[in-house]
C-alpha cells in the first residue's frame, strides 16, 4: 500500500484530474463506474471523485495515513489480483478512504471498513469490504 499523492492516486498522471474505471460500481452508485479523481488541495490528501456519466453524483476520498496512522487493512488476494496487482508488502496499491462530510450532530468521518483500493498503473479500482478486520464504518476524522 502507498501513500496517496496526485500523481499515484491518479494513475501516474499529472493531469488535475484522472479517470478511475471501477470494476464493480461503488455500492450505492448504481451502474456508474467511471469517475474522475481530482486532488482538492496540494497535500494529496484529500480528493473527489465525480463520476463522469452523472457529475452530480460526486464523493470525497482521503489518504488515511496522515489521520489513522495505525490503519493497515488486509487487502484480500482475490482483491488484488483483479486488479493486476500483488500481494506483497512492495504491492504498488494506492487505498483511499471515503469521507462523510460534518453535519450540525456528527463530525467527519471515514469509512475504514470498505476502502477505494487502486491500481495507479491501469487507474482500475475497486471500493472492497474488508473481511475479518475490526475497522469502523465511522471513524471520526481528527486532525493529524
Amino acid at each position: 500500500m502507498s501513500a496517496a499523492t496526485p500523481e499515484t492516486a491518479a494513475g501516474g498522471l499529472t493531469e488535475p484530474a484522472a479517470v478511475l474505471t471501477f470494476l464493480d460500481p461503488p455500492p450505492g452508485l448504481g451502474h456508474l463506474d467511471r469517475f474522475a479523481l481530482t486532488p482538492i488541495d496540494g497535500s494529496g490528501q484529500l480528493f473527489t471523485l465525480r463520476s463522469v456519466d452523472s457529475p452530480e453524483t460526486r464523493l470525497f476520498l482521503l489518504d488515511p495515513e496522515p489521520f489513522f496512522p495505525d490503519y493497515h487493512p488486509h487487502l484480500a488476494a482475490e482483491t488484488l489480483s483483479r486488479l493486476g496487482l500483488g500481494t506483497g508488502e512492495q504491492q504498488p496499491a494506492t487505498v483511499l478512504v471515503v469521507v462523510h462530510p460534518a453535519t450540525e450532530d456528527h463530525p467527519h468521518t471515514a469509512n475504514l471498513l470498505a476502502p477505494v483500493v487502486i491500481n495507479p498503473a491501469t487507474a482500475t479500482a475497486v471500493q472492497t469490504l474488508l473481511e475479518g478486520d475490526d475497522w469502523p464504518l465511522r471513524a471520526p476524522l481528527n486532525a493529524a
